[in-house]
């Protein structure tokens, strides 16, 4: 093989070895993790602790999206986005750009229309009536 050919060889397969990599990576992280709360499950009597074991294992995210926080970094990647195109390569990222910025300060404004402290309040009854 001559360098003309292992170039894009070489561009084909980390293509496909760094998602594979990634998901035999997530696999064993997963299952050591599960391996040691099934161990200190078998020694607790108390069944609220084996609750809290067992929402461990949820990985799902429980808290509301912030939307205040998203919105600026969409927001501010669309203005970025409006002056490369401002500034490189012309109208069509300039047009790009605002799309995204727009699509920022939507976020921005659902952030304020709809707030997240009525979750966190929940959660924290939830949790001090657990206790």
């Amino acid at each position: 093989m001559n360098a003309e050919t292992i170039i894009p060889v070489l561009g084909i397969m980390t293509g496909i070895i760094v998602p594979v990599s990634v998901f035999i990576w997530l696999y064993f992280e997963s299952k050591d993790k599960n391996k040691t709360i099934l161990e200190i499950s078998k020694n607790i009597d108390d069944p609220s602790k084996i609750e809290d074991l067992i929402g461990m294992l949820d990985e799902r995210k429980k808290e509301p999206i912030d939307y205040r926080r998203t919105g600026v970094v969409t927001l501010f990647t669309g203005i970025g986005l409006f002056l490369f195109g401002v500034f490189f390569l012309g109208s069509i990222l300039k047009g790009v750009g605002a799309l995204v910025a727009a699509i920022g300060a939507g976020q921005v404004l659902a952030g304020y229309l709809y707030p997240r402290e009525s979750e966190e309040l929940t959660s924290a009854v939830d949790a001090f009536e657990k206790k």
